[in-house]
């Protein structure tokens, strides 16, 4: 009985100890205390922003008509109660707070000085306000696939890119910090470690569909096989429309998304022809193919440089880090429907932190996908499919 009592008591006191190292020193840092004692600091910023729309829009990432209403949609989901007499933390500066971890790729740690509340403070506020986003404004910003989206899609790729029957589909890797204890379930063929995004985008540079959170360490193929796009490919409740003919052309051809050598060639998945040998015919059907591909590499230069997060590794959990993408995702399509491609998104195309995915096939009606795509190689040649200055850009 002795031995038992002093183990308990043994037990207690090192349960003890470890409290009491946690125990915080100050209820509210002195920095923040002193400097942002009423909690006006970011209200007071937020005045003064708004009389030059410009810096609001350099500050925020979008405009102030747009913020305002981001800020009426979500106040209700993300403003606290008060608790044991504290003022809290208005809706105004949480969304504020997480527009500009976003916006910057700061940590928290910086925004901590920069803003006077604390680190772990700003990092719950983020979180609620990303799960907020992506809860409450996604099926209105990415809302469900139809048959009729797709057919306005590729009329819109039609128009644009000169590539009738397109849907563009893209997938790429997003650079995150290994979390603990994760091995390497994150860590890819190209060497660092990441989350999946597999996205189609249209030829407004929005996003129709969003398929989140597949470990890096996946192959390409296990990553599409796994995903939600596929599934629905594969079972055949993603409506793609039916194949039809090609402007001015009898053979009906199906309905496809475009992609570079990465993407494996299917009868929905159109890529370039590889080699250094090419016909001037299959020549000039890469660049009319990379015509079309240019507005989902120009979507995700959009996301990347309006959200500067994605400039740096993600230093937060994997599930952390899915309601980071989540909610920029939302916010892309949010912004793009308000305010369009603004001049301050200085687009850039640089691959070093988003990889391409690769596609498998997939070959459901017994057709041949190179037969597909000689049909879109023949018609760009033709009379009826080609443009009259495709030859001076092979």
């Amino acid at each position: 009985m002795d031995r038992i009592k002093l183990i308990a008591y043994l037990l207690l006191r090192r349960h003890y100890s470890i409290l009491k190292i946690r125990q915080r020193r100050y209820w509210i840092h002195p920095l923040s205390k002193g400097m942002n004692p009423n909690g006006e600091f970011f209200s007071k910023k937020y005045e003064a922003l708004k009389i030059d729309e410009k810096k609001f829009v350099a500050y925020f990432r979008m405009s102030i008509s747009s913020f305002e209403e981001l800020l009426s949609e979500l106040s209700k989901y993300i403003q606290k109660k008060k608790n044991k007499g504290r003022k809290p933390v208005t809706a105004l500066e949480m969304l504020g707070l997480t527009l500009r971890f976003l916006a910057t790729g700061s940590d928290f740690k910086t925004m901590h000085t920069n803003y006077f509340r604390g680190a772990s403070t700003i990092a719950k506020i983020v979180r609620t306000v990303c799960r907020a986003i992506w809860k409450h404004l996604s099926s209105q910003n990415i809302p469900p696939i139809t048959k009729q989206v797709l057919e306005d899609v590729a009329i819109e790729f039609d128009k644009k890119a000169n590539f009738p029957n397109c849907i563009g589909a893209l997938g790429k890797h997003v650079r995150i910090t290994c979390p603990a204890h994760s091995g390497s379930l994150f860590y890819n063929y190209k060497g660092y470690n990441s989350i999946v995004l597999l996205a189609l985008v249209d030829s407004r540079y929005r996003f129709i569909f969003v398929d989140i959170g597949a470990y890096g360490k996946e192959s390409d193929s296990t990553v599409f096989q796994n995903s939600k796009l596929y599934d629905l490919i594969m079972t055949r409740k993603l409506p793609i429309p039916v194949p039809k003919p090609l402007p001015g052309s009898q053979n009906e051809t199906p309905f496809v998304f475009v992609g570079d050598e990465a993407f494996s060639i299917s009868n929905n998945v159109m890529r370039p022809y590889s080699g250094k040998h090419l016909s001037v015919q299959q020549r000039v059907y890469n660049y009319r193919l990379s015509r079309a591909r240019r507005y989902v590499e120009c979507a995700f230069g959009i996301l990347v440089n309006k959200w500067r997060i994605f400039h740096r590794s993600m230093n937060v959990q994997y599930e952390f880090a899915t309601d980071i993408i989540k909610a920029c995702c939302v916010m892309h399509n949010f912004v793009l429907n308000r305010d369009g491609v603004q001049a301050t998104d200085d687009i850039i195309f640089d691959d070093s932190d988003l990889q391409m995915l690769h596609l498998p096939t997939a070959n459901e009606n017994n057709l041949s996908p190179h037969l597909i795509r000689n049909d879109f190689c023949n018609y760009f040649s033709s009379d009826v499919g080609a443009l009259s200055w495709q030859l001076n850009k092979i």
